[in-house]
This record gives C-alpha cells, sequence and structure tokens, in this order.
C-alpha cells in the first residue's frame, strides 16, 4: 500500500497481470529519483535488507536540452534500465504549498498556489495527501521530466519531496509538546518547517543569495512566530555539515542548533552520515 494515497500512475497498467505475477519475478528492488531543474539524483533500494544498493547524483545544465541531459545519466548507468517493483520520482520544487483536508477541494488545485506562486493557465497540478496529518500538499510536477521517464518504466509513482520532509518532521515531532524547527538547506533555497506534537505550524521555503539571506529569513520567521531562539530548537538535514558556514552562522543566534539526528538510520542503510543528511528525503522515498 502507497504512503500518499493520492500518488498518480502515469500509465495504467493491467492490474489482473500484476496480481498473477509470479513470484519468481519479483526483483524486490525498488529505484528512486529525485528531480529538480539543474540537478538529477537516485538511489536504488534493497527492499528486503531496506539497505541502500547504490546511490549517485548528477548536475543538470538547464540551459540544455533536457532529454539529453538525461540521457547521458541513463547511458552512464545501466543499473536503470534494470527491473524494479517500484519505481518512484520526487519532484524536488518549491512550488508547493500545504492544505488542510478542512479547505481543500480537488477541483480548484491551482487556487491554493496562485498566492504564493506564479501559475498559468497552462500548468498542470498535483498533490500529495498526507493521510496521517489530513494534509494535503498541491504542486506543479516537472511534467517534460515525467514525460522523459515513461519512456523508460511502465509505470511510476511522483510526488512532491516537501510531502516527505513535512511528514518526517511531524513523525519527529510527535508526542514533543514544544514548538521545534526543521531546516532542510539546499544550494539556493531551504524549506522550514515548524512543528508542535504532530501539528503544522509553519511550512516556507526560502530562495537565499547570500549566508546573510539564510540567517535574515531564519530569524525572520524565529521572530514572526515568537519563537525564542535562547530556548526553540531547530534541527538542519539536507546538504550541511557542522563545518557549513551556514550552520556555523546559525549556532551564533540559536543556541540549540543541531544537525537532525541519523545514526538509528546509518545503522540500517549503511550510508555515511553526511550522506544520509543530504539525501534524507531521497531515502525515505
Amino acid at each position: 500500500m502507497k504512503v500518499f494515497n493520492s500518488l498518480k500512475k502515469c500509465k495504467f497498467v493491467n492490474q489482473m497481470k500484476n496480481m498473477n505475477q509470479d513470484i519468481t519475478q519479483k526483483t524486490y528492488k525498488k529505484l528512486c529519483f529525485e528531480v529538480a531543474n539543474s540537478n538529477l539524483s537516485f538511489c536504488v533500494i534493497d527492499m528486503i535488507s531496506n539497505k541502500i544498493v547504490t546511490y549517485k547524483s548528477y548536475a543538470i545544465n538547464p540551459k540544455n536540452v533536457l532529454e539529453e541531459e538525461l540521457w547521458k545519466v541513463f547511458v552512464e548507468n545501466p543499473i536503470l534500465e534494470a527491473q524494479y517493483d517500484d519505481v518512484v520520482v520526487l519532484h524536488n520544487s518549491n512550488l508547493n504549498t500545504f492544505v488542510p483536508s478542512s479547505l481543500f477541494d480537488p477541483n480548484y488545485l491551482g487556487s491554493y498556489l496562485q498566492y504564493n506562486s506564479k501559475v498559468f493557465e497552462t500548468d498542470y497540478f498535483a498533490f500529495d495527501y498526507l493521510d496521517t496529518y489530513d494534509l494535503n500538499n498541491v504542486f506543479i510536477p516537472y511534467t517534460s521530466i515525467n514525460n522523459y521517464l515513461l519512456d523508460h518504466y511502465e509505470t511510476f509513482d511522483y510526488k512532491n519531496c516537501n510531502s516527505i520532509f513535512v511528514k518526517k518532521a511531524l513523525d519527529f515531532s510527535k508526542n514533543k509538546d514544544t514548538k521545534q524547527v526543521w531546516v532542510h538547506f539546499q544550494q539556493d533555497r531551504f524549506e522550514i518547517t515548524v512543528t508542535k506534537n504532530t501539528n503544522l505550524l509553519l511550512f516556507n521555503t526560502f530562495i537565499y543569495n547570500s549566508l546573510e539571506d539564510f540567517i535574515y529569513f531564519l530569524l525572520f520567521t524565529y521572530e514572526q512566530l515568537q519563537l525564542n531562539p535562547e530556548i526553540i530548537p531547530v534541527q538542519f538535514l539536507g546538504d550541511i555539515t557542522e563545518e557549513s558556514a551556514a550552520f556555523k552562522l546559525a549556532y551564533k543566534y540559536i543556541r540549540n542548533c543541531s544537525l537532525l539526528d541519523v545514526s538509528n538510520l546509518k545503522a540500517v542503510l549503511d550510508v555515511d552520515t553526511k550522506d544520509l543528511l543530504k539525501h534524507f528525503v531521497l531515502f525515505h522515498s
């Protein structure tokens, strides 16, 4: 059963054929992609041991033809053409917003995004349903990437990266009566989530051009939500380490500043801490 029951099937498959599939045909392998305008990452997961078989990242030049860039990745990695029981594509985009189910109508997806993103009539909208928390993440997927992958896989599921980030933050906040701040740090932007005992108090994305931008937006969030930087902790994941300039700068202004503890995950997946933080969303797809 899928984690998000609103996942979209990109091609119809013969359901009876799948039901009657001989168990010897199963590979017990899962292929996961994370795609953005400027990069692509993938990993193969052994579904029995839950260990990462392999993972790689590639920069994609947005000025080049997308199909040619993706074609190079597939040529260099024959493993992508293997058979998999499950293929998942994560769209790493800030064109999304979270809507409680009480305010959600799937017939008006574009209206939820028009206040914080520039949308067009030709845009295709999708949403992920976080059933545990009765939330809907409305987003604009990269249709060009989906269309390219349709040539390689009979069917796949896709969702927005921030669905996973927010869900994990809410999971971690269970039975925590204090407010917590979570930051998914990336090269050109960061997502920030504020939770309190499985309640989502805030989700936002900030584009930054300098470290001064970054710390301003982070402290601005603390101020607007009346969060005391001497008390309320912030936990980082993503492309960041304790030696990163961004982490050191945050530590100057926020007393309880730390990286997400992934020690238990490290023992399971057999991946080093830096890559676990960088590919945290991908590995949880």
